[in-house]
């Protein structure tokens, strides 16, 4: 390929893009033939076994046929690898054939895989590496342990896949499987250049390299180089891309390799993208799109499109660059690709911005906003963690090598004294029972760490749930409508739109703010008393006052919403409650009746008087709910916020909130509602009594 590239340089560009189109089209369609040849033979071989006067499906050359054509066609026809793979499992299940199932049901869980059915995929997969283990193949083993690994990578698992990925290359290392060692670790280099921690992505390739070397497959080597080329592009070298990338093309090309062949190409027009020159990374992708047309390979085409939206969007064909766009961002929705939304949302941002359908490209701005928080605050998290897994695999591992350098001096010291002392065996019996009094010491206080770090353990996962819940809330509740105001903002600054187009989301703006006030406070009552910061100081308080203030507080919600808001707690009406929680709670009931109740309702406040504690009451005659709502709006986890009858924006962590503060107050608090009927929320307060007036 180089010396052909070499050659019509001295072309004009045009000339060069049609004589380079012909070319590198001769050799895609005989690529193609190739691969199509490959499974002819396959499919002639089966056609053969099928025409013997004595065929029977059992037999096991023509089940590992039927596994081999599957996995031949799965970029090819999907489909066809499940029927191959259901047929190939049926008879190796009526034949005992052990290792026909697991190979079946590995085709089975690369059907779904491919579909974006990880679940699935993770099912058959386990199920085919316990047939895997049972038959002592750890060729396969292996194989099933990278592909499980994987699934729990495309889920954002990167805990597990790592851990996957580094009990695998144990396994390798032991049974001295150098391609699987080479594979392990460029899967764990992709992991991290997915994480944008390339210098760590690159300490992985160097790894693999050398293994490679050892293997001599250049093939192997090629593939190792377009990964590489590809963390090259998004770091920017792109000369270093550009070589990986023309040397791995060269060995794709030379073994007839498509699918490979497909994203190197697509890897070549990412790196011209990068150095902006768009007609030329054009070029290259439309080689990659030429053949994916024959492949079934949703995940590597969305790359593709994306990068061609891209390319058309430099070269100025907006409506070109957005019919790419919309392509791949479909399939990455289908599939629920995050990464894939966000690029193309920012993509299609820039193209309606272009055409000044501002609505339209604000719309992809708050999906591309959206998605970047969320990546991010993933990607973070999920390099945390990987970087965790990985300190406790070595770890382990340490401590593995310790226990056996121990266990073998241990083995040797009793050998020598046994050759020692021989022939005094009532000192060799005195010391094999000293041995046994130390290990059992040594297994007592072990097993008293152990139960030591497990109680850590537990504490410190508490206190990560209670952070992420902290977080999801902030970023669920606050960041949407902050995001939102900043992108209007930033419109508004660049001048594309007008005062009066901005003055019209002033409304909506103010209704954001309140929001954010109303949340903000729920927020940081909910934080301080997660965080081990709020302590209930608990007084006489006038319970009969605190429902007038709130409700003259949300009196302007209410008029807006034509509901009429009664109080019928009468004159001292005195409590044994902290005022501050208290507050919170009527505030948020009666917010939340207002956020259900449509326009011309009621709500009604009022305590009934019982021996030793007031019965609060929030009646509302709104939309109510159904027996299963009730069981599990109080819930600890249950912070997902819905919208009320006028869309009104709920805080996510209102009634859980209720809850903390009505118990840390020695009260309860429950509800009874009916749907289309209305909803009573009930709570009970301590009454104020001689004994607490004189704890006052």
């Amino acid at each position: 390929m180089s010396r052909i590239n070499a050659y019509v340089q001295s072309f004009p560009y045009y000339w060069k893009q049609y004589i380079l189109l012909c070319i590198v089209g001769f050799f895609s369609v005989h690529f193609l033939f190739a691969q199509s040849t490959k499974r002819d033979n396959l499919e002639d071989q089966i056609k053969t076994i099928r025409a013997q006067s004595n065929f029977n499906p059992q037999d096991t050359t023509y089940i590992n046929l039927l596994n081999d054509l599957g996995a031949e066609l799965r970029f090819y026809n999907l489909d066809s690898l499940l029927i191959l793979s259901e047929e190939a499992f049926a008879h190796s299940k009526s034949s005992g054939y052990k290792k026909g199932k697991s190979m079946s049901l590995l085709g089975m869980g690369e059907y779904y895989s491919d579909r974006g059915d990880h679940s699935e995929g993770i099912s058959h997969y386990k199920k085919a590496l316990v047939l895997a283990e049972e038959v002592n193949n750890p060729k396969l083993v292996l194989r099933l342990k990278n592909n499980l690994a994987g699934e729990f990578g495309y889920l954002g698992d990167y805990a597990k896949a790592l851990s996957g990925y580094l009990e695998s290359i144990e396994i390798a290392k032991r049974v001295d499987d150098q391609l699987m060692l080479s594979i392990l670790n460029e899967n764990i280099a992709n992991l991290y250049a997915s994480q944008k921690d390339y210098k760590q992505a690159l300490e992985f390739y160097e790894i693999v390299k050398k293994i490679n070397q050892g293997i001599g497959n250049d093939v192997t080597s090629a593939e190792t180089m377009s990964n590489m080329a590809s963390v090259y592009a998004d770091m920017g070298k792109l000369q270093y891309a550009m070589y990986n990338i023309n040397s791995s093309i060269t060995v794709f090309e030379n073994h007839e390799i498509t699918d490979w062949l497909a994203f190197a190409y697509e890897i070549k027009g990412k790196t011209y993208l990068k150095q902006k020159k768009y007609k030329w990374a054009l070029y290259w992708y439309n080689q990659s799109e030429m053949l994916h047309k024959k492949l079934e390979d949703d995940r590597g085409e969305i790359d593709l499109l994306n990068g061609m939206a891209e390319a058309h969007l430099g070269l100025k064909n907006d409506s070109i660059s957005q019919h790419y766009a919309l392509r791949a961002y479909k399939i990455s929705t289908k599939i629920n690709f995050k990464e894939g939304i966000r690029k193309c949302a920012r993509t299609l941002y820039k193209i309606n911005k272009n055409k000044q359908d501002y609505a339209t490209a604000l719309k992809y701005h708050e999906i591309y906003q959206s998605f970047s928080d969320t990546l991010s605050r993933n990607e973070n998290k999920k390099s945390l963690t990987m970087l965790k897994t990985k300190v406790e695999h070595e770890k382990q591992k340490l401590a593995l090598v310790r226990e056996n350098e121990m266990a073998l001096a241990t083995q040797r010291n009793y050998v020598n004294a046994a050759l020692a002392i021989l022939l005094i065996f009532v000192v060799v019996t005195f010391l094999v029972h000293r041995g046994e009094k130390i290990q059992k010491k040594l297994n007592k206080k072990l097993q008293g760490k152990a139960e030591e770090l497990e109680k850590n353990e537990l504490e410190l996962r508490e206190i990560n749930e209670t952070k992420d819940k902290l977080f999801s809330i902030i970023a669920h509740d606050l960041r949407g409508p902050i995001g939102a105001f900043q992108g209007l903002l930033k419109l508004f600054n660049t001048k594309e739109i007008d005062q009066a187009e901005f003055l019209s989301f002033i409304p909506k703006l103010g209704t954001d703010i309140d929001h954010i006030a109303f949340t903000l406070n729920n927020l940081l009552s909910w934080g301080q008393s997660q965080m081990n910061g709020a302590t209930t100081k608990p007084r006489i308080i006038p319970l009969e006052n605190i429902v007038e203030e709130n409700i003259n507080l949300l009196s302007e919600i209410a008029t807006n919403k034509s509901i009429k808001m009664t109080s019928q707690l009468l004159p001292n009406t005195l409590v044994w409650s902290d005022v501050n929680q208290i507050d919170i709670v009527i505030r948020n009931l009666i917010s939340n009746a207002l956020k259900f109740t449509p326009e011309d309702g009621m709500i009604t406040v009022k305590a009934t008087e019982k021996n030793e504690h007031w019965e609060v009451s929030v009646r509302d005659t709104g939309i109510g709910m159904d027996r299963e709502t009730q069981e599990k709006i109080f819930e600890d986890n249950n912070n997902i916020s819905t919208y009320g009858t006028n869309n009104e924006k709920g805080t996510g962590l209102g009634l859980s909130l209720c809850k903390e503060m009505v118990e840390k107050n020695d009260g309860t608090i429950w509800v009874e509602s009916y749907p289309r009927k209305g909803s009573t929320f009930f709570f009970t307060v301590p009454k104020s009594s001689k004994e607490y007036q004189k704890a006052v």
